[in-house]
C-alpha cells in the first residue's frame, strides 16, 4: 500500500491459484501476521487478497480487506492512510448495502478519531456501529462497541462506568467462544481496577490477559499488557521489576518497529531512570517519548511525558526547562479538555498547575535570596495582585496565570549584581541603568515559554508609570496592560511597607497616603481606588496565601493510558 494510503498491485505469478478459498487463506495469514505485530506483511496478504478478487459476490471481503488494512495504517499512527482506506470501505460496504460491514468501518472510524483524541466525534460513531451491530445481528461487534465505550468512559474519569462496559463487552465475547478477543478486555479490566486503587485485581486480570495473549499467539496484545503491568509495578515502587519488563518489551516492539509501544515504554522507562538517579539516561528516554507521540499526535501521551520531563528537569535545576515542559504539558492537557471534555485531564490539569504554581515561587525565591530586604516579596505582590484582579473579575483560569507572572515579575533581576540590589544608598547613574534592565532581562529569560495566557507585558510592564514617565518604554494610560498596571500597585505597596537597605518600612495608613498623592500620575487612578477598598482585607507582610496550592506530592505515576479498542 502505498503512503497515501492507495493499494497498489502486484502480478501474480502463472500458477498462482484464484478463488475464494485463497482469498480467505490471504486474509487469515494476513490477520495472523497484524496479531504478531509484523502490520506491513499484513498489508501485503491482504493487498494480494484483494487483487485475487473478480466477483461481485466477493465484495463483502473487498470492503473487509480495506478495512483491515485501514485499521493496520491505524495502528502504525498513520491517520490519513487509515481514513483513506476505510472511506473505500465505507463506499464499498455501502454499495453492497451490507449493513454488517458498515458498522464494522464505521468502528474503526471512531477508533481513528479518538486516537488524536477527538472524543466527541469518536462517542456517536460508536454509538451508530452499535445500532447497525443489532439490526445486523452482529453479536461480535456488539461486544467490540461496548468495549470502545468502556474506554471513552474510562478516559473521561468515570471509571465504574467504564468496568461496566468492560465487563459485558468480557461476557458478551465469553458467551461468543471469542478467545481471541478476552485478551484485549481482561486488559482494559486490569487498568480500570488499576486507576480504582485496586492492585491485586488489576495484578489478576494482566496474568489473565498474558496468559491468553501468549495462547492465542497475539504478540501485539501481551506486550500492549506488559506495557500496562510496568505502570503497576512502577507506581508500587517495584522499579527493578518494572525495569525487567521494559527491557522486555523494548527488545520485542523495537524488532517489530512498534512505535505506539516504544513510545509508552520509553516514558515508563524515563520515570524509572529517573526515579533511580539515572537523570541522563531518564532524559534521553523521556525525550524519545515525547518525539514519538507527537509523530503518532498522541496528544494525551506527550502532555503526560513532559509533565515528567518537567520533574526530571527539577531534579536537575533547570528551572528555565522545568517551565517549558510543564507549559507544553498544560498547553496539551489543556487542549485535550477543550476537544472532549474530561474529567480525569481536568483533574490533571489542576494537579499540573498546582505543580506549576510550587515551582514558580521556589524560583521566585531563589530570585529573592540575592535580595536580603525582599524576601518573601513576589509572593506577597502575587497576593495584593490577585486581591484586586479578583475584584475586577478575573476568571479563575486567568486569575491562576496571573499569579504565576506576578511571581515572576522580577525574575530579570537575576542580571543585577547583588551589589546593587543590597546598596543602601542611592544607585549612581550607571546602576540605576543597571536596575532598570530587569524587566526586559525578564521577559528574554521567560519568552521561550509557551505559557497558556501572556504574562510577558506584565513582566515587561510592571515598572511603566500612567503619565508616560516609567520603563523600560515609556507607556501611557491605557496603553499599558491591564495587568501591568494592577501589579504597579500592588508592587509599590509592598515595596513601601517592607523594610529596603536605605529606609525602614512604612506603616500601612502612611504607605497608601503616599500612594494616594501618585493618583493619576504613578498608577491609573480606577484600580488604585480597587485597591484601597480591598487592602483592609489583606494582611501586611504575612506571606500566607490561603490558595497556596500543597507542596510536591510523592510521586505516583496515573495509570491511565494503553487503553485497547476492539
Amino acid at each position: 500500500m502505498a503512503a497515501g494510503g492507495r493499494l497498489k498491485q502486484e502480478p501474480l505469478t502463472a500458477n498462482a491459484p484464484a478463488g475464494s478459498s485463497i482469498v480467505a487463506a490471504l486474509m487469515d495469514e494476513a490477520r495472523r501476521a497484524a496479531a504478531a505485530g509484523r502490520r506491513e506483511l499484513a498489508r501485503q496478504r491482504y493487498e494480494s487478497a484483494l487483487y485475487l478478487i473478480r466477483s461481485p459476490d466477493d465484495a463483502p471481503s473487498a470492503s473487509a480487506i480495506l478495512r483491515r488494512v485501514g485499521r493496520t495504517y491505524l495502528d502504525d499512527g498513520d491517520a490519513a492512510a487509515g481514513l483513506d482506506c476505510l472511506t473505500a470501505a465505507l463506499a464499498v460496504a455501502e454499495a453492497t448495502d451490507n449493513a454488517a460491514e458498515i458498522a464494522h468501518t464505521v468502528n474503526v472510524m471512531a477508533i481513528s478519531y479518538w486516537q488524536r483524541g477527538c472524543l466527541e466525534e469518536a462517542e456517536p460513531l460508536y454509538r451508530e456501529a452499535g445500532r447497525m451491530a443489532r439490526v445486523a445481528g452482529d453479536e461480535r461487534l456488539v461486544a467490540m462497541v461496548e468495549q470502545n465505550l468502556g474506554v471513552l468512559a474510562s478516559m473521561r474519569g468515570d471509571v465504574a462506568t467504564a468496568l461496566q462496559h468492560h465487563r459485558t463487552s468480557l461476557e458478551r465475547y465469553r458467551a461468543l467462544g471469542l478467545r481471541d478477543d478476552l485478551p484485549r478486555q481482561l486488559s482494559n479490566i486490569g487498568l480500570a481496577y488499576a486507576n480504582l486503587g485496586r492492585s491485586e485485581e488489576a495484578e489478576a486480570a494482566y496474568d489473565e490477559a498474558l496468559t491468553l495473549a501468549r495462547e492465542c499467539g497475539d504478540t501485539w496484545i501481551r506486550l500492549m499488557v506488559e506495557v500496562n503491568r510496568a505502570a503497576l509495578l512502577i507506581n508500587r515502587g517495584d522499579l527493578s521489576s518494572a525495569r525487567e519488563t521494559c527491557d522486555r518489551i523494548l527488545l520485542e516492539a523495537g524488532a517489530l518497529q512498534e512505535t505506539r509501544l516504544l513510545a509508552e515504554t520509553y516514558k515508563h522507562y524515563g520515570v524509572i531512570m529517573r526515579e533511580l538517579g539515572s537523570l541522563a539516561e531518564s532524559e534521553k528516554f523521556l525525550r524519545m517519548a515525547i518525539e514519538q507521540a507527537m509523530a503518532r499526535e498522541d496528544l494525551l501521551l506527550a502532555a503526560e511525558t513532559a509533565r515528567e520531563q518537567a520533574e526530571l528537569f527539577l531534579a536537575l535545576g533547570r528551572n528555565r526547562e522545568t517551565l517549558q515542559a510543564l507549559s507544553t504539558s498544560h498547553r496539551l492537557f489543556t487542549q485535550l479538555r477543550a476537544q472532549r471534555d474530561l474529567a480525569d485531564v481536568t483533574q490533571r490539569l489542576r494537579r499540573l498547575e498546582h505543580r506549576f504554581h510550587d515551582l514558580v515561587r521556589q524560583w521566585a525565591q531563589s530570585i529573592e535570596s540575592k535580595d536580603a530586604y525582599t524576601l518573601g516579596h513576589c509572593e506577597r505582590v502575587a497576593d495584593y495582585a490577585c486581591a484586586v484582579a479578583t475584584d475586577m473579575g478575573f476568571d479563575e483560569t486567568t486569575l491562576f496565570w496571573f499569579r504565576v507572572g506576578a511571581l515572576l515579575h522580577d525574575v530579570g533581576k537575576i542580571v543585577v549584581p547583588v551589589d546593587i540590589l543590597n546598596k543602601a544608598g542611592a544607585l549612581t547613574p550607571d546602576e540605576r541603568a543597571i536596575m532598570e534592565r530587569h524587566p526586559t532581562a525578564g521577559v528574554e529569560l521567560l519568552r521561550d515559554v509557551e505559557f497558556p495566557w501572556d504574562m510577558l507585558p506584565m513582566v515587561r510592564g510592571h515598572h511603566e508609570r500612567w503619565d508616560g514617565h516609567g520603563y523600560p518604554d515609556g507607556l501611557a494610560g491605557d496603553a499599558i496592560p491591564l495587568a501591568a498596571r494592577i501589579l504597579c500597585v500592588a508592587d509599590v505597596y509592598d515595596a513601601l511597607t517592607s523594610d529596603r537597605p536605605y529606609r525602614k518600612a512604612y506603616e500601612r495608613d502612611h504607605a497608601l497616603r503616599l500612594m494616594a498623592s501618585d493618583r493619576g500620575r504613578q498608577f491609573d487612578p480606577d484600580i488604585l481606588e480597587r485597591f484601597f477598598r480591598v487592602v483592609p482585607t489583606l494582611g501586611q507582610n504575612d506571606n500566607v496565601s490561603d490558595d497556596q496550592p500543597a507542596s510536591r506530592r510523592p510521586f505516583r505515576l496515573t495509570p491511565t493510558r494503553t487503553r485497547i479498542p476492539a
